[in-house]
């Protein structure tokens, strides 16, 4: 019910979905405020918003409506084991790990589907708490913002600096940051794991940390950017090693040490874990 008021904006329209009174609806609307001892919605000329504990009630509704549905998907699942796994990936870990762990997984397990929505941690915390991500894997940072993460360390990883494969840069005999301050850099965005990262190398070195002119995590854009102009970027070295076997990209001999950091899995503390995204996991660790 909650769900439908908050839905449709109204009571009367969350009615007509549930196929009840609107009376009926307020009812249940009061007897659930009741319970919790709060206003969930705040009444309005322009339809009925969710108050702040309104939205925290919304949230945990959510997750266990889709725990419902995923429940619902694994008691009808074929016997020899079915389902859906959702997976969040970060750069560092879609290149190899991740294509790798999928491969296995659909070996052993060919009925299990596979969704992959990559982005960064921002947005995918956020979309695993609220139930739409099973799992995230990809770079861990130092600092959660959410205590109710439980994270998983597989392996470790280093960032490099990339270039295209004739960049100039690539044919001199020697390089330091110094030297690549004021040059035009493809970067994460702020506020990422990553460029905290990058931006404490420089700092190391008492350089202010380079503009980014472009901020993407775009590996097919940045690509494509690297290949047509004299663009700096950094890239997990699980990535870049990919484009220096197919010749796409060079490594500039810049160690960026600040970058060494784990790469793992992180679920919800306390979400439970489908059969998919059980063996999806075993496949990652593997």
């Amino acid at each position: 019910m909650v769900m439908a008021i908050a839905g449709t904006g109204s009571l009367a329209a969350a009615a007509r979905q549930l196929n009840m009174t609107q009376s009926a609806v307020t009812k249940s609307l009061q007897e659930t405020e009741t319970l919790f001892g709060t206003r969930l919605f705040k009444r309005t000329p322009h339809g009925a918003i969710p108050t702040a504990q309104g939205q925290v009630l919304l949230g945990h509704a959510r997750v266990m409506m889709d725990l419902f549905i995923q429940a619902a998907d694994e008691v009808s699942a074929p016997p020899a084991g079915g389902g859906q796994v959702r997976v969040g990936t970060l750069q560092s870990a879609s290149a190899a790990l991740l294509p790798r762990a999928i491969a296995m997984l659909r070996r052993e397990h060919p009925d299990v589907s596979v969704s992959i929505i990559e982005g960064t941690n921002d947005m995918l915390m956020p979309a695993m708490l609220r139930g739409e991500i099973d799992l995230v894997v990809g770079r861990i940072p130092a600092m959660r913002e959410h205590d109710h993460l439980a994270d998983e360390i597989l392996m470790h990883d280093v960032a490099c600096i990339v270039a295209r494969a004739r960049h100039p840069l690539t044919c001199s005999p020697a390089l330091s940051l110094h030297d690549l301050a004021h040059r035009d850099w493809i970067l994460p965005p702020q506020g990422t794991t990553l460029r905290q990262q990058i931006d404490q190398a420089f700092r190391n070195e008492g350089i202010a940390p380079p503009r980014g002119a472009v901020e993407s995590v775009s590996l097919l854009t940045n690509r494509g950017l690297l290949d047509m102009d004299d663009y700096l970027a950094v890239m997990p070295w699980q990535s870049a090693v990919i484009e220096l076997q197919e010749d796409r990209m060079a490594v500039l001999p810049i160690p960026l040490r600040s970058t060494i950091s784990p790469i793992g899995i992180t679920t919800g503390l306390n979400s439970s874990r489908t059969a998919a995204a059980r063996h999806m996991i075993m496949a990652l660790r593997h």
